[in-house]
């Protein structure tokens, strides 16, 4: 690995960083651009399916690329392959099995598709890159006390997100329409339960790894869902006038 190449994917994880408080920052003023928010007369829609699978699809496909022509004994080590199938597997679930399980999802707006699209490129590069390419990490690193309670956390939040997203998917009966206050799981404490288990998945992940490149992933998570969060948060209370008061937004009894 060359050094130039090492200080392109520090800087990129830079401004990942610098990305995710604007993310904050623009979501905090206006609404999300997708779901509940967006009026059905807008056009250049995609359905909801077709939208999740093909911009989350980068994140799967980038990284498979990107390992397939590597040439490095980074491959070859432990924690690089665990770290990178963490990885994976989130993207494996997120882009070839939550859309097609869908029901009934509100259409998205291409220009949302295309921004979601382009950040999974840039993302899907900078985190297999970087492992496959620059990480150098010890023998017994997967017994360190920051890798096993880093994956120790990325799995809670994979279970606690996939939970979520089923609650959420069953909320109505066929033939129901309309949105419902979700109940079960960590919804008894937070509106954003999918989102709480995502950022902890990925504040895992970045412990794991103890990488500049994971740490901005995590922050750019924790950035814009918080603020996506706090839309949902306040949405509920205002269409449901027994919305429970004691739940928190995204984090249980905090926040």
């Amino acid at each position: 690995m060359k050094l130039p190449e090492r200080l392109l994917l520090d800087r990129l994880a830079y401004l990942e960083c610098v990305l995710g408080v604007l993310s904050f920052l623009v979501l905090r003023l206006a609404r999300p651009p997708y779901g509940r928010y967006v009026p059905p007369s807008s056009a250049f829609q995609l359905p909801a399916r077709v939208a999740w699978a093909v911009q989350e699809l980068p994140s799967l496909v980038v990284p498979l690329v990107v390992c397939c022509c590597a040439e490095t004994e980074r491959l070859h080590s432990w924690p690089n392959r665990i770290l990178l199938a963490m990885f994976l597997v989130h993207y494996t679930q997120r882009s070839l099995i939550f859309p097609f399980l869908i029901r009934g999802g509100k259409p998205t707006p291409v220009r949302t598709c295309i921004v979601a699209f382009t950040f999974c490129t840039y993302n899907g590069y900078l985190q297999s890159r970087y492992l496959s390419q620059c990480a150098v990490y010890a023998d017994d690193w997967v017994t360190d006390p920051r890798f096993l309670a880093g994956f120790v956390l990325w799995l809670i939040g994979t279970l606690i997100n996939i939970h979520s997203d089923h609650i959420l998917r069953n909320l109505r009966k066929p033939g129901e329409t309309g949105y419902k206050i979700p109940r079960g799981g960590l919804f008894e404490y937070v509106t954003a339960a999918n989102y709480f288990g995502e950022v902890v998945e990925w504040c895992g992940f970045a412990l794991a790894s103890w990488s500049p490149q994971a740490g901005a992933f995590a922050l750019f998570t924790a950035c814009s869902l918080f603020s996506i969060a706090q839309h949902h948060h306040q949405w509920y209370i205002e269409k449901f006038e027994d919305y429970p008061k004691f739940r928190k937004t995204i984090i249980p009894f905090l926040f």
